[in-house]
């Protein structure tokens, strides 16, 4: 938990270890980090998190999350649980989720928020390491997002993608070979007025609506994991603020 003058709570068990870094003014930054190196069939994990009344937290990942091959009938599963009290900031910044071959994931991630509380999430998702060579022709991948304000949900997305996933993305309406992609919401009181700057920062494959007041919905697809990172840092050191976490500077 963090609160406005810090950290207030903590708790740690398993792979997943969370880092503080020093030298963030005006919020808490944690780093977290998932020493077993990767997520794979059978493996669970869960994070919850909570900026208090006031507070500014800012979430994100020591390096992409890597999720590899899993064993028939397996599935890796991660689960994250937001809390945003009222006037509180919550940035929710994970670094690119690479998907392996073979790979099995359910992912779900659902953030409750004050009215008056802003968020900012980003989940990027890379298909295989293009410069390796790699190409998805069996997965599985659930992955949810829901967000409540004030109790009232007011945004659910909800993917799920099997087995060739090379082949889908083919379609010129679904990737058009595209092998990145992310989603990022921006929720916050007068969300409406960042709209045509978003805009204006992306390339032809992404796009940009305001699907409810306060609330900006994007999603982006690129050629490579690279091109996309190219396209996320600027869009996502505006809507931050500020400079972005060390972390996706290396």
């Amino acid at each position: 938990m963090a609160g406005t003058k810090g950290l207030s709570g903590l708790r740690q068990s398993g792979a997943l270890r969370v880092l503080f870094p020093r030298d963030v003014p005006g919020r808490t930054l944690a780093v977290t980090l998932n020493t077993s190196g990767g997520v794979t069939g059978g493996d669970m994990f869960q994070i919850e998190a909570e900026a208090e009344q006031g507070a500014q937290l800012a979430l994100t990942t020591q390096a992409a999350e890597r999720i590899y091959r899993a064993q028939p009938g397996e599935t890796g599963t991660v689960e994250t649980r937001l809390h945003i009290g009222p006037g509180a900031r919550l940035d929710w910044l994970p670094q690119e989720t690479i998907l392996f071959n073979g790979s099995c994931l359910r992912r779900r991630l659902s953030v409750d928020m004050a009215r008056d509380a802003t968020f900012l999430m980003v989940e990027p998702l890379v298909f295989g390491r293009r410069a390796m060579g790699e190409t998805l022709t069996d997965i599985s991948l659930a992955d949810r997002v829901d967000i409540r304000r004030a109790g009232e949900l007011i945004f659910a997305d909800a993917t799920r993608i099997a087995g060739n996933l090379a082949e889908q993305m083919q379609g010129h309406a679904i990737g058009a070979g595209a092998t990145a992609m992310a989603s990022l919401v921006f929720a916050t009181p007068g969300a409406e007025a960042c709209l045509e700057r978003i805009r204006a920062r992306l390339p032809e494959t992404g796009g940009a609506s305001l699907i409810r007041p306060d609330l900006i919905f994007v999603r982006l697809l690129a050629a490579d994991g690279f091109d996309l990172r190219a396209s996320l840092l600027p869009l996502l050191t505006d809507l931050y603020g500020g400079a972005l976490p060390r972390t996706w500077m290396l």
